[in-house]
């Protein structure tokens, strides 16, 4: 479905209840498998997230996990320790062309049986699980951070625990720390010092209810939405003020655009005033690369230049992010420069109107381009690819002002 979609306010006011985390929720239904006295309350309402759900609970030999990157690997991870259950796990056509060897590898060092169905390091994968014995395994440090994440959540799981040994440069240092203290949040001890995880083992857990905290990158479209009007006063709700998700640095970052982001009880109040524009936009997201289409179509909207680096995961994910962003900021008329981890904005000095923006089965390029139809109107093309993350999102841009219309 193709949607076309403005805005002719320039002052925006309103409260969202922004769906559950779904980095958090992904890992707590893992750890529900594995320890069922665990209960979750706010889990996300995304795709992925039911997709991963119907996984865990499906009986079949052939488990179908679409386009859902990290239900991918967690799950590889998940059934190569699930004694008895042999399962090909397969999913869209680019799922079948993103990298898995390197998880493929750790998991068999320590006595997985995992072969490929059809080209070397790609799925689908035919796993047959078995009691994984060794405690130990070597990885890159700087692999995407899913890999390390997928080791340590079935690490409890394991007759011995398991020691991750991080060999280099740590990528999304954050994810790895969440992971870490959601295990420790249920009640399993681990610790993460300097390049070296330990997990101990985990016969069983005390009952406990965990509630999710809603999604620091779904916030980040409402942080462009503030940054691009002259006054907005945005309510989320749901969120802490000490997050265990690494997209909360949105708030450090958006201060430069005039957003000051107050914390009350359980919500976040998003303020925006008047303010001077900065010149420049700088940031490393190495922490946080899922952020990076939407600071960049933000400084599109207001004219400011941008250089993002710590981009390099982007180029294996649900598209080549990078070269997505270069072609359809280029449609409005700026002009993009990218290596393979940074991407540099010289924006236009007048944004080109009536613009198709292509998604490339990407809900982040969808959700991370609205936030311009308060500077021009555009068209975004299969515009429920949404879903992925955040179903609701056409409809909550809607109940702030935005007029969507739906064709086709």
């Amino acid at each position: 479905m193709e949607i076309k979609i403005s805005h002719s306010e320039k002052n925006l006011s309103g409260e969202l209840q922004i769906t559950g985390s779904k980095s958090e929720s992904n890992r707590l239904l893992i750890l529900q498998s594995l320890f069922t006295s665990l209960q979750v309350k706010n889990l996300s309402n995304s795709d992925d997230t039911q997709v991963m759900k119907k996984a865990l609970q499906s009986k079949e030999e052939v488990v179908d996990i679409h386009h859902a990157g990290t239900a991918m690997r967690f799950l590889t991870a998940y059934f190569a320790a699930k004694e008895g259950r042999e399962v090909v796990l397969t999913g869209s056509p680019r799922m079948q062309e993103r990298p898995v060897k390197l998880l493929v590898e750790a998991l068999k060092s320590i006595g997985a049986a995992i072969s490929y169905e059809k080209e070397e390091g790609f799925p689908p994968l035919r796993i047959k699980g078995k009691k994984l014995t060794k405690d130990e395994v070597v990885v890159q440090a700087n692999i995407s951070s899913q890999y390390i994440s997928a080791l340590m959540l079935i690490a409890p799981s394991l007759p011995n625990g398991l020691e991750i040994k991080l060999d280099g440069q740590i990528t999304s240092a954050p994810y790895i720390s969440m992971t870490l203290e959601m295990l420790q949040h249920a009640g399993i001890k681990g610790e993460f010092k300097n390049n070296r995880i330990k997990i101990e083992p985990a016969e069983s857990l005390p009952a406990k209810t965990i509630n999710i905290e809603s999604d620091w990158s779904s916030a980040s479209y409402f942080y462009s939405i503030a940054a691009i009007c002259d006054e907005a006063e945005l309510k989320l709700s749901n969120y802490r003020k000490t997050s265990l998700q690494g997209d909360s640095c949105l708030a450090k970052i958006y201060s430069q655009l005039g957003v000051e982001t107050e914390h009350e009880n359980d919500s976040i109040i998003l303020k925006k005033k008047p303010c001077k524009k900065p010149k420049r936009i700088t940031e490393d997201l190495q922490n946080s690369p899922d952020i990076a289409q939407t600071i960049a179509v933000t400084c599109l909207a207001l004219g400011i230049e941008c250089q993002l680096g710590g981009l390099h995961t982007l180029k294996i994910k649900e598209t080549d992010r990078l070269v997505a962003l270069k072609n359809e900021i280029e449609k409005f008329g700026g002009k993009v420069d990218i290596t393979n981890d940074s991407l540099r904005l010289h924006p236009a000095k007048t944004l080109n109107k009536d613009v198709s923006v292509a998604t490339y089965n990407d809900h982040r390029m969808a959700m991370a381009f609205a936030p311009l139809a308060l500077k021009v109107p555009f068209k975004v093309e299969d515009a429920m690819v949404v879903s992925k993350s955040y179903p609701d999102f056409w409809e909550d841009l809607e109940s702030l002002g935005f007029d969507v219309q739906r064709e086709g």
